[in-house]
């Protein structure tokens, strides 16, 4: 074995090439002599060895007993030259979830999708444990490996079986072990405070533990956090955990000896929709007790995580809300409780729903399930629009805040400074994303909301041409039984006021119309403004440029990476950490030059028109829903009238025929003849109004053909870059 690399009979590795490392133990980059497959070498130190011989195979025993594809794999045991035992493992290409939080991008937690690919790992791989009877002991994100799959997706795996024994769900351990930020209150106040006490610990601590682990895979923090940090003040820390109320899920001091400040909701700057943290919540509430008596037990835990798992997201934008939402349901649901979900999270109540996809209505049943909803994505959501007054004033996310540039020059602070800045134009970056999807959908939204009551419109229209032509019919009808009675009869007072009904609403009609082509009209003017700032977002570069200055803080912090590993620079390399240190100053206001002043000023002026947009459209939907009722009833009225004067006609004409056995034979004929003749003018009026209905019912038809062709023909707005 030189200096440089070693080996077992079936293994080598160099020793440069360190994955990581703990008290007892180095992990390194591996592999097999014969098909250069890598793997991971788990190499004990000495201190290790001072170890009972019982506690030392107990990691080896726990591999041998543990298969699961969220378990890393145990492959071989070997023995070094000098007789140390290692552990040959399942190489993890994506390193630890630690790994991961510690990347930039990822400061302030995974996006919502990995996330959960993490709760499920995490909450399987735990599954398994319980039913081998075994805990770990020792969960946290740098004890969680990520292997990439051939599609691409994460698979995390749990590690590190040093700590782990076998427990049953009522035994108990005194033993200590863990790391201390994320170990259960009272195992740390006997190791971390050394206070001396008998207290038992069961396998709820491993719930605390992925409490913590989860909370920092949403956040990219701990939950629990003093002033001066977990390591430099361990009382206060043992202050949050024990004396953190019913419900909190996170406890923060802001300043030296100050108050701690309580939440039971994650952070603002948290990626998960408030969809799946409705659901989280409960749980980490539920496993972050330090009360080990009221913690969840597993069975709780299993049962929560595995209904979270089992629920779909589906996509929702609130047009007159301006906010988005993920409806985390059962896809078995039925869309009745999927509207109440809806209710619960918009506050939008059932009756006032109405819910578009790709610009056109959904029609949905109650009880229709939920997994025939259309496949929604974030940027394809359903889009809900409410029959009542909604407001839009808050942005739908909030800008982070920036550290304070050191004053003075230091490669370490420097260096420090750069890494939390680059995490935080990150967040800015997915801001700037966010607000340009949201102007899109905003306006993809309103188009479609636009075209509906143009529809609906024209429909009233072509209602109103029924109307018209049923109203003739009556009229006409009306005045040929009044001149029949008036020629054979004495006149009939209540036809002649249903007659002087049936001409007010003649009279009445040309106002609706007009009425109906103001709102045409005005469409066609918001449709105008629509299109103007429709035109316009595509050549928004927002998101282009913040990706620049992003790629330029990159760099400095790249460059002071190398600094602070030389430690001390050379003059000139003083002279240009200095010279990067006002650029960087620069970047970062132009980073919020760029978002306030530019994106969060044209979203704001966005929700400035469409709150008028909305105002003006759920006005003309008022109205025309009550034309709707009115036509609907009118039309129905009309056409009862028509088959009430039919028979009266029939009556009348009856009445009219001879029955005197005296009277003459051409009188008689005569009789026959006008009888016949009143039948044959009524058959024509009725197939006249066939006519004009069908003419009616086929300008319906072309006029929704040209608003589909419409429709077809609009270009798509142009999405960000990078979603």
């Amino acid at each position: 074995m030189s200096e440089m690399t070693a080996s077992t009979p079936s293994y080598l590795w160099s020793l440069q090439d360190v994955l990581g490392q703990g008290a007892t133990a180095c992990v390194y980059k591996g592999r097999n002599k014969r098909s250069g497959e890598l793997v991971a070498v788990k190499v004990f130190n000495l201190a290790s060895y001072n170890r009972t011989h019982e506690v030392q195979m107990r990691e080896f025993d726990m591999l041998r007993k543990l298969n699961h594809k969220n378990i890393v794999e145990l492959f071989d045991v070997e023995e070094l030259p000098s007789k140390q035992k290692v552990l040959v493992m399942e190489f993890c290409s994506g390193g630890s979830l630690l790994n991961l939080l510690e990347q930039p991008e990822n400061a302030f937690g995974l996006a919502e999708t990995e996330f959960l690919t993490v709760l499920q790992c995490v909450v399987q791989g735990m599954n398994h444990l319980r039913e081998n009877g075994v805990v770990h002991r020792d969960i946290k994100p740098g004890n969680i490996m990520r292997q990439m799959g051939e599609d691409g997706r994460s698979i995390y795996k749990l590690t590190d079986f040093g700590a782990a024994r076998e427990l049953e769900d009522d035994e108990k351990f005194m033993s200590i072990y863990g790391t201390e930020e994320y170990l259960h209150p009272d195992m740390y106040e006997r190791v971390m405070l050394r206070k001396p006490q008998q207290k038992s610990y069961g396998v709820s601590v491993d719930l605390w533990s992925v409490g913590v682990t989860f909370y920092h895979t949403a956040t990219g923090s701990l939950p629990f956090m003093p002033f001066r940090g977990p390591r430099k003040d361990k009382q206060t820390m043992y202050k949050i955990t024990t004396e953190k109320p019913a419900g909190a899920i996170c406890g923060l001091q802001r300043v030296a000896n100050g108050p701690i400040e309580w939440s039971t909701y994650l952070p603002d700057s948290c990626q998960l929709s408030q969809g799946l943290q409705m659901h989280l919540v409960p749980v980490l509430a539920g496993i972050l007790e330090a009360d080990q008596e009221r913690c969840w037990g597993f069975e709780q835990f299993f049962t929560a995580t595995t209904d979270i798992l089992q629920r779909q997201p589906v996509h929702l934008f609130a047009l007159q809300q301006a906010m988005a939402h993920s409806i985390y349901i059962h896809h078995y649901s039925t869309v009745s409780v999927f509207f109440e979900e809806v209710a619960m999270q918009t506050g939008i109540d059932v009756q006032h729903q109405q819910l578009l996809y790709l610009g056109h209505e959904l029609p949905l049943e109650g009880s229709m399930k939920v997994v025939n909803l259309p496949h929604t994505t974030a940027s394809r959501p359903l889009i809900l629009l409410s029959h009542r007054p909604e407001t839009n004033n808050s942005l739908p996310v909030r800008e982070p805040e920036t550290p304070i540039m050191p004053a003075k020059f230091d490669v370490f602070a420097d260096y420090n400074f750069t890494k939390i800045v680059v995490g935080v134009v990150h967040q800015y970056q997915r801001i700037v994303q966010l607000l340009h999807l949201h102007r899109e959908l905003l306006l993809e939204g309103y188009y479609s909301y636009m075209m509906i009551l143009h529809r609906a419109c024209g429909e009233a229209m072509d209602s109103i041409a029924r109307i018209s032509i049923r109203l003739k019919a009556c009229l006409s009808l009306q005045h040929r039984i009044f001149t029949l009675r008036g020629r054979h009869a004495s006149e009939n007072q209540g036809a002649a006021d249903k007659n002087d009904r049936l001409q007010q609403v003649t009279e009445h009609l040309p106002g609706y119309t007009a009425a109906i082509q103001e709102f045409q009209n005005r469409l066609d003017h918001l449709q105008i403004e629509q299109a103007k700032l429709a035109e316009i977002l595509p050549s928004d570069k927002s998101c282009q440029k913040m990706q620049m200055l992003l790629q330029k803080i990159v760099a400095i912090h790249q460059l002071y990476h190398k600094d602070r590993l030389l430690g001390k620079l050379s003059y000139n390399d003083e002279q240009i950490h200095k010279f990067e240190k006002i650029h960087l100053s620069s970047h970062i206001k132009r980073v919020k030059s760029l978002i306030r002043e530019n994106c969060m000023q044209k979203y704001k002026d966005l929700l400035d028109t469409t709150r008028t947009w909305s105002r003006i459209l759920l006005e003309m939907q008022n109205h025309m829903q009550d034309f709707n009722s009115f036509s609907t009833g009118l039309l129905a009225d009309l056409e009862m009238s028509e088959q009430h004067q039919n028979k009266a006609l029939d009556r009348i004409l009856v009445t009219l025929q001879p029955s005197g056995a005296g009277q003459q034979h051409g009188e008689i004929e005569l009789r026959d003849k006008e009888l016949m003749l009143s039948r044959m003018y009524h058959l024509k009026e009725e197939m006249e109004i066939l006519g004009q209905e069908l003419q009616c019912s086929n300008s319906i038809i072309e006029s929704l053909e040209a608003v589909h062709s419409a429709v077809a023909v609009r270009p798509s707005m142009a999405r960000p870059a990078t979603l």
